[in-house]
């Protein structure tokens, strides 16, 4: 007979050596992770590692390791550097990552069964439903972040307007449907509209207000203007939070006009919905618990390394109308390892991850009031950056912050628009080659923007202050005639 063969270690006590480094070398990054730049180009050198081919044999794990820190570790995006504020990301928190490391170890399918993570998998989604204002009975499920989140509800509200028999069994038929946003709402909603087959133009984007909300009485038009035309009006897709801004829908009149006009109301909170438990800022999300449903990212404002999205649906037994599926060899038993509601009823995935795990232990460490204080700190400092820029003379602010996100520009009054919008991409460009700063860029309006979006929790005011400097520096050497 052949030697048979696994995959644990041969020698348990080497490899206990070899995990503590990995620990150790881990700790030390993230202690440092300040001094550190906040991204380095790769050489090319490294570049050409990730073009070998598959390794026909293997090799000792401490080699293995030591070309992860030479050809890994030194180049990550950087979003848990204090001063990547590229995209809203969060920075990730060492016990959340010692949470993925055991949920591994556990290496648990999530789709369900009768075991300790399920029950801490639903535990995680009643604290997200209490920390949202969602009642008790309301429904929920961890997802792989936002956009998967997103279509979830809408996918809910879409089988509730064509019947949950009808549509699952017959599909959408000739059905002429619309959702309603504001021109502020998120790409992921246009992919959901492709998704779910009704396409594009299905999802009416309506110009928004000065600040960057839904205009009420445009959708309150456009929804009239499709009833006469032979369309069925079916959900108002609010953002708390727009990507581009920060700028949250008024959820109050929304949620009036929704039940006003017997349509469902679908959040995305992506962005702002867990400034809910701010003590400062949460009444800014006033109006949230009237939702249908909410999508949200603990991988955000609650730092969980990625990733971990969360849908919320109001009523259960929509939410499993839309995706529950009877299987026999995936029965529930009266006793045993089936002896539980299978949680793949409440989505898209049967196999899930075991994401609860890093969430859960970071809030008993550190707990919701902490959370929220933090995201009240991130407000306050990209209200900080908009005082800087507003006490400037070449910088211009584009539009008032309501969360964490500041708009502006690099503005001398002697330069074309074409000549600012380049000098800005340009100290965009070199703030991020020299690892000072990551910030992106995008437009508010038709004015081409540099954008920072403040969601981490390692940024201190100080980092403010050193953009300041650091764009003070490079407008001077770019600009020396001016």
């Amino acid at each position: 007979m052949e030697q048979e063969e696994t995959l644990d270690p041969a020698d348990w006590e080497a490899m206990r050596i070899t995990a503590h480094r990995m620990v150790d070398d881990a700790i030390t990054r993230l202690s440092d992770v300040r001094d550190a730049p906040v991204w380095q180009d790769m050489p090319e050198q490294v570049r050409a590692t990730y073009k070998e081919t598959v390794p026909q044999s293997g090799q000792p794990l401490d080699d293995v390791f030591d070309e992860i820190k030479t050809n890994l570790l030194p180049y990550p995006m950087g979003n848990i550097h204090p001063r990547f504020w590229m995209w809203y990301m969060g920075s990730s928190n060492f016990t959340g990552a010692m949470g993925d490391f055991l949920a591994a170890i556990l290496g648990s399918n999530l789709g369900g069964g009768n075991h300790a993570a399920a029950l801490m998998d639903r535990q995680v989604v009643d604290w997200l439903k209490s920390m949202t204002g969602f009642p008790a009975q309301a429904s929920g499920t961890l997802t792989s972040g936002g956009s998967v989140a997103n279509l979830i509800g809408l996918t809910v509200a879409r089988n509730e307007a064509l019947g949950q028999q009808n549509v699952r069994q017959n599909g959408l038929g000739n059905a002429k449907l619309a959702f309603y946003a504001s021109d502020q709402v998120h790409g992921c909603h246009m992919t959901a509209m492709e998704v779910l087959g009704l396409g594009r133009t299905s999802l009416r984007r309506l110009p928004s207000k000065a600040d960057y909300t839904l205009e009420i009485t445009k959708l309150r038009e456009q929804i009239a203007v499709d009833r006469a035309s032979g369309v069925k009006p079916l959900a108002i897709i609010a953002t708390a939070g727009t990507i581009n801004t920060g700028a949250i829908d008024d959820l109050p009149a929304l949620a009036d006009l929704a039940q006003e006009e017997g349509l469902w109301l679908h959040v995305d909170g992506c962005i702002g919905a867990l400034a809910a438990i701010a003590p400062k800022n949460g009444g800014k999300l006033a109006g949230l618990d009237r939702a249908d449903s909410i999508a949200l990212d603990p991988h955000k404002w609650l730092h969980a390394p990625f990733e971990v999205g969360c849908c919320l649906i109001k009523n259960q037994k929509q939410h499993t109308d839309t995706f529950a599926l009877s299987q026999a060899y995936l029965e529930k038993e009266q006793r045993g390892i089936a002896a539980a509601d299978w949680l793949h009823d409440f989505g898209i995935q049967t196999s899930r991850g075991f994401r609860a795990l890093k969430v859960w232990m970071s809030l008993k460490e550190h707990g919701v009031e902490k959370f929220g204080r933090l995201i009240d700190q991130n407000i306050n400092q990209a209200e900080f950056l908009a005082d800087r820029i507003r006490a400037s003379q070449n910088m211009e602010l584009l539009a008032e912050p309501v969360l964490d996100i500041v708009c502006f520009r690099i503005c001398p009054p002697s330069l074309t628009e074409a000549d600012i919008e380049d000098l800005n991409r340009e100290i965009m460009l070199r703030l991020q080659e020299d690892g000072i700063a990551a910030l992106s860029d995008t437009r508010v309006g038709s004015t081409y923007a540099l954008r920072c979006a403040i969601s981490n929790h390692r940024t201190r005011f100080s980092d403010i202050d050193i953009l300041i400097d650091e764009i003070s520096r490079l407008y001077s050497e770019l600009t020396p005639n001016l």
